[in-house]
Order: C-alpha cells, then sequence, then structure tokens
C-alpha cells in the first residue's frame, strides 16, 4: 500500500475507534448520532493541506457512504444572505428514509478543574482557546438553528424537504486527556471512553526522563499509538518540547515506557 494511502487508513480506523463523547441521550438538547464503525479499507483521496476539521468531514463522508441504510443529500452547504456567509450545514442525509441535518465534530479536550463550574465546564482545548461549553452554546444557539433560516428553507424547497420534518443530531467524537493525577478518573456526564490519555507541564516531564518519545504531525493525533515511528531520547525531546512550549503550543506526544507500553499525552506550557 502506499505510503500515502497507509496513513489515510490509519487516521481512518484511529477515528472509527474514537467514542462518541455522548451516547443514548441529549446533552445541552443536542441528539447523538450514532453509528457502529465497520473497519473497511478506505479508498479515497484527501487533499493533505486541508485542515484536520475538514479532513474528517471527508472520512465521515466515505464512513456515511458505507452504510446501506444511509442516503446522502447534499454536504458542506454553504448558506449566504446577501453575499454573506451566514454558516455551514454539513451534512443533509436519509436514514431509513428519514431526513437528518448532522453536524461533525472531532475534538480534543484537557479537564481543568479550575475551569467552569461542572464536568462539562472543566474541558477546555489545549491551548486554552476554546472550550466544550462553548462548542456546544454554538452547537444549538447558532449552528444547529440556521436550517430554519429562510435561506435554508428555501434551498430544502428546491429539494422536497421541509426544514419542520428534519430532525437534527451531532456526531460528536472526542479525545480526553486527564491531569495525570487523574489519569484513571471516571466521568459522570460525558463518556468515560473518550478519556485517551493524560497531559503535563514541562515540571512533570521529569518524571519520564528514562523512556522515549514521539511527536507526530496534527493530522496524525488520530491515529492509534503504534511501535513502528521514529523515537527519541528523552533530552532530544526536551530541545523540541521547550520549542513548542517557547510558542505557547501545547502537542500531542507518544510515550514509550521501559515496559513497552505506549500512551497518549499532552504537553501543554500553561500552569497548574
Amino acid at each position: 500500500m502506499h505510503q500515502k494511502n497507509k496513513s489515510i487508513q490509519k487516521r481512518y480506523e484511529g477515528f472509527l475507534q474514537t467514542p462518541s463523547l455522548w451516547q443514548h441521550k441529549s446533552i445541552c438538547e443536542l441528539q447523538p448520532f450514532i453509528i457502529a464503525p465497520k473497519f473497511t479499507k478506505i479508498a479515497i483521496e484527501i487533499d493533505e493541506n486541508q485542515r484536520l476539521g475538514k479532513y474528517i468531514e471527508r472520512l465521515v463522508s466515505y464512513q456515511l457512504q458505507q452504510e446501506k441504510d444511509i442516503e446522502i443529500l447534499a454536504e458542506n452547504i454553504q448558506i449566504q444572505r446577501h453575499k454573506i456567509t451566514l454558516g455551514e450545514l454539513d451534512c443533509l442525509l436519509l436514514r431509513n428514509q428519514e431526513a437528518i441535518h448532522l453536524e461533525i465534530v472531532y475534538k480534543f479536550y484537557l479537564y481543568d478543574a479550575t475551569v467552569g463550574h461542572d464536568e462539562i465546564g472543566h474541558f477546555i482545548g489545549p491551548n486554552r482557546k476554546d472550550s466544550l461549553i462553548e462548542k456546544l452554546e454554538k452547537l444549538s444557539k447558532k449552528q444547529l438553528p440556521l436550517l430554519y433560516s429562510n435561506e435554508v428553507k428555501n434551498y430544502l424547497q428546491t429539494m422536497g424537504i421541509s426544514s419542520e420534518k428534519i430532525s437534527q443530531q451531532v456526531y460528536f467524537k472526542a479525545q480526553l486527556f486527564m491531569p495525570l493525577s487523574l489519569k484513571d478518573h471516571n466521568l459522570s456526564i460525558l463518556n468515560s471512553e473518550c478519556i485517551a490519555g493524560f497531559y503535563i507541564n514541562i515540571t512533570q516531564l521529569k518524571t519520564f526522563s528514562n523512556d522515549k518519545f514521539f511527536i507526530p504531525v496534527k493530522k496524525d493525533w488520530l491515529v492509534i499509538p503504534h511501535q513502528h515511528v521514529t523515537w527519541i531520547s528523552f533530552d532530544d525531546f526536551s530541545i523540541k518540547a521547550n520549542e513548542f512550549l517557547h510558542q505557547k503550543y501545547a502537542p500531542l506526544c507518544w510515550l514509550k515506557l521501559k515496559s513497552g507500553e505506549i500512551q497518549k499525552f499532552f504537553l501543554v506550557w500553561w500552569g497548574f
């Protein structure tokens, strides 16, 4: 298999194995889209220059196409008013002939108990620029209500669909990372299976001075960690780590313990 195809396949498999952030109930009145993963070879070309969010939308599109009970009606629908973009609908589909407006989200969040007032409020982006609660509010107050705008109603009329007859669901996958001291913590609201690793700061890094490291490119944040990469020593990793932290950028990293076990972690620039 060509190296590019191998990379896409590993990312697709990692995407499929990432659990949904919540299941069997709504959060913030957002209904989850539930679909069982089917591990197949992926046979599509994806532009490597796409940002991660758009890259993942292509993976989702391929996944949906493998389902006999799903028919994709439209994707990435730009909604404009007087040449001003109001937003975008990720996907319109039929599932067992039921019309669904589907929003697609894949996120990485870190648990910080000093932020927010509850479990959902405690999860923030690795660089503290976004948060889970902000994303949920954007979905419920901006992205989903767009379906009922006149512009979307007119678009749907051309397809013979009424917006009142469309259900709205969110396909929200996430990797969650806990502080090192809470890495075995169970969540009460969100899906604990989404906990993918831990996070540490530069001081705590010394705990792993006898281990080896790998820093994947961002699209490989999707990949399930494996042995077949070029591992680097603690000293070499520390040099690279300081370069990232100087830029106030928190990288996702792989850690190979002396036992051979591989774990994922974020190295953060902000203090505790």
